[in-house]
């Protein structure tokens, strides 16, 4: 009868490709708990808008590619933390929402500049050319609606625009799609809709100098 010996360290893996996968596995489980921290801290005021808002999207774009790695083995991020009894719901959250906390409910911002105008202004009409040339898969989409979403929340009354809860929605719905899925053709017709209102009334609120 073999012998279990209490000073030999327990491998988890006999072979190189093991190995790697609890690497990428133990990777992702850094990024969500980094990003659990992230979230209390900004809700506690520890860091500051400007300090959040980047890493945290850092954060996101390292928890996508990570995702991507480890495919076979994580079917879902609640599938993951259940496995491993990971208790970090405020990372959760912001993982299902895609952006960060600053994007979702808007900020008080700076003083608009004719730059960010402009900028905005290009993103909702990239967006909305994208679906009017029949784009439709979430990986065609959602990049940028991401950085529309992001530039419009930067002007200070947006939080108060009806669009930008309409857009923020949608964002959250095409982030929890998987990368080759597609929007049907009534959805595509009421997200241009809804982007195009967002757009006019972007350029009614810029008309009464209260971007």
């Amino acid at each position: 009868m073999a012998t279990i010996s209490l000073d030999e360290e327990v491998r988890l893996y006999t072979t190189n490709a093991e190995r790697e996968k609890y690497t990428l596995l133990s990777t992702l489980y850094g990024i969500i708990v980094a990003l659990d921290y992230l979230e209390r801290a900004y809700v506690r005021d520890s860091i500051t808008a400007a300090e959040y808002s980047p890493a945290c999207t850092r954060l996101l774009g390292q928890y996508q590619t990570m995702l991507k790695l480890v495919s076979d083995e994580v079917k879902s991020v609640e599938q993951f933390m259940e496995r491993y009894r990971m208790d970090n719901p405020a990372a959760l959250h912001r993982i299902k929402v895609g952006v960060p906390a600053t994007v979702e409910h808007s900020s008080e911002g700076g003083p608009e500049t004719g730059k960010w105008i402009a900028e905005t202004t290009q993103n909702f009409i990239t967006f909305m050319d994208a679906l009017k040339l029949r784009m439709r898969a979430k990986d065609q989409l959602h990049p940028i609606l991401q950085e529309l979403v992001t530039g419009y929340a930067r002007f200070k009354g947006s939080k108060d625009w009806e669009g930008r809860g309409k857009m923020v929605s949608w964002l959250i719905s095409l982030n929890s799609m998987k990368a080759s899925e597609e929007i049907t053709e009534e959805q595509s017709r009421q997200l241009l809709f809804d982007v195009d209102h967002a757009y006019a009334e972007f350029f009614r609120s810029l008309g009464k100098g209260e971007p």
